[in-house]
């Protein structure tokens, strides 16, 4: 019984792998399916076919045929917006694979983000922020989401409160006992460098 299921499953998945598309080659406009839509009327013929989420959704904008000469940048917290639509030349993000640089036409990318600087370059000014942790999403058109837990402008931080916290949790981590209490510690230490670093950097 187990071994003609697997073969029925592997048979109905492998076309739809082989047939999915690229996300660059999906429509920008979301097509209804005709299929699901006409099995909905078949079976309820008097109740409208749910809607899923993309119909809540605007539709995503067509790749521009050029590279843009700027690229906009959303810039989220969970309490605020910091930059909505802002058109800049640059940003820097503090990607767990290292620093990432996104210029306009840069390739789609999700980037998890590390406790670390965002820089946001426009023109000879440069604005920077500390995130303690979050995610960029790169799209096609030129457009950066980034979207981070925690953040604060550099100019912000108090030296002196985060030598204190970076000497608090280092006492912390070398007193721990418990696998957890290793690890909080070991989070308040990587975030109290991390914002040194953003000082004295």
């Amino acid at each position: 019984m187990f071994r003609q299921a697997s073969r029925l499953l592997a048979r109905t998945t492998t076309p739809w792998r082989r047939s999915r598309a690229f996300s660059s080659d999906v429509p920008a406009t979301p097509a209804q399916d005709s299929s699901f839509i006409e099995s909905w009327s078949k079976v309820i013929p008097n109740l409208d076919p749910p809607k899923t989420p993309s119909s809540f959704m605007t539709p995503r904008p067509a790749t521009p045929s050029a590279i843009p000469s700027k690229l906009t940048v959303n810039f989220v917290l969970p309490y605020a917006s910091e930059l909505s639509a802002k058109e800049v030349d640059m940003v820097i993000v503090p990607a767990t694979t290292g620093q990432m640089g996104v210029l306009p036409g840069h390739v789609p990318t999700i980037a998890e983000l590390k406790p670390g600087i965002l820089s946001v370059h426009e023109g000879n000014d440069v604005t920077k922020y500390f995130l303690s942790s979050g995610f960029a999403l790169i799209h096609a058109n030129s457009v950066a989401d980034i979207i981070a837990v925690e953040a604060v402008p550099v100019d912000r931080l108090d030296p002196a409160l985060v030598q204190k916290g970076l000497a608090d949790f280092t006492q912390k981590l070398g007193s721990a006992t418990t696998d957890l209490e290793k690890a909080e510690a070991q989070i308040g230490v990587d975030v109290h460098s991390a914002m040194n670093s953003a000082i004295t950097g």
